[in-house]
């Protein structure tokens, strides 16, 4: 059975800074794809970011704010958002695909998720 332990979510300032973490066990980033999406309230969950052992993708709304990165030493994945706007409240989950040299984010690629965890920007 794949888990992750996520970490890293909180309350945030606008124009903060957060770094959440996915530590998946039972398995090694090499042979999955790891991607993040969030969820608001009422809306879809949408993916925003993945990375594989060849490449890593964001999606537009957060380029030049968040970057994603994987520690291969810690078996970790880590996605740090700075310049966090109210609109980046959701939560965050990580999670896995198979094909581990496919990247993207579309939600229904993945096959195992995390619990998530809370992300909220607000003064």
């Amino acid at each position: 059975q794949l888990q992750f332990v996520e970490s890293g979510g909180g309350l945030v300032q606008p124009g903060g800074s957060l770094r959440l973490s996915c530590a998946p066990s039972g398995f090694t980033l090499d042979t999955y794809a790891i991607g993040w999406f969030r969820q608001a309230p009422g809306k879809e969950r949408e993916g925003i970011s993945c990375i594989n052992v060849r490449a890593a993708l964001l999606q537009d709304s957060v380029k030049g704010r968040f970057t994603i990165s994987r520690d291969n030493a810690t078996n970790t994945v880590y996605l740090q958002m700075n310049s966090l706007k109210p609109e980046d409240t959701a939560v965050y989950y990580c999670a896995a695909r198979r094909s581990p040299l496919r990247i993207g984010i579309r939600k229904n690629d993945y096959d195992y998720w995390g619990q998530g965890t809370q992300v909220t920007v607000s003064s």
